[in-house]
Formats: C-alpha cells, sequence, structure tokens
C-alpha cells in the first residue's frame, strides 16, 4: 500500500512540473528595426503575434492594427514625429488583449531591443 501512494505522488508531481513548464511561454520582445525614423515605426517581434497597435505618447487611443510584412514586423507609420514612450498591444493567444504601457521609451533607436514582460 505504501509503494502505491509513492507511486501515486511521485506521478502526480512529475505531471505538475510538466505542466508548469509548459506554460511557461516565451517572454515577447520588440526590436526596433533598422528602417525607423521620427515619423516610422518598425517592431520586429521575436514570436508570432497579431492584431498589434501602437499608442504614443498624447494620444488618445490606440492606432489601426498595424500591417505585418514581412512575418513578425508591423509597421507605424505617422505625418507627425512619433512621440513615445509607446505602449503597445496585441491579440493574446487566449482572448482578448494584452497591453504594455510604456514599453518603447522617447528616445528609441533602431536595433535596440525592448522586453515586454509579457509572456506568450
Amino acid at each position: 500500500m505504501a509503494s502505491s501512494s509513492s507511486s501515486f505522488l511521485l506521478t502526480a508531481v512529475a505531471l505538475a512540473a510538466m505542466f508548469a513548464l509548459g506554460s511557461c511561454g516565451t517572454e515577447l520582445t520588440l526590436t526596433i528595426g533598422k528602417d525607423s525614423s521620427s515619423t516610422k515605426l518598425s517592431l520586429i517581434t521575436n514570436v508570432a503575434i497579431s492584431e498589434v497597435s501602437v499608442k504614443p505618447k498624447g494620444a488618445t487611443d490606440f492606432s489601426d492594427d498595424l500591417k505585418e510584412s514581412p512575418a513578425n514586423t508591423f509597421t507605424f507609420d505617422s505625418k507627425e514625429p512619433i512621440k513615445g514612450p509607446i505602449s503597445f498591444r496585441f491579440a493574446a493567444k487566449a482572448g482578448g488583449y494584452r497591453v504594455v504601457d510604456d514599453v518603447i521609451p522617447a528616445d528609441f533607436t533602431a536595433g535596440a531591443v525592448y522586453k515586454t514582460g509579457e509572456q506568450v
């Protein structure tokens, strides 16, 4: 009887560990594309996401969804200089949206990588 209880407990612990490791995900990072400028923001993500939009400082709402081209690269074009910090929104696999406030600083530069803290 003791050995079957031990086996059951060991199996439960192993399953819990597998579930915890499998649900960790990857932290979403944003790389500022080399073609970014004061009026163009090119964002390259390290994982596939969808329905990406941004909200520069002073904007009242998020932009329309950014076009993705090539894969994992989203571009925001503006007639006015883009002011930071910039908030970032994307669709979560589990449904709904995730928002990362002020993830891109005002002094963003091409090639810089910013961690969002979001696991996807």
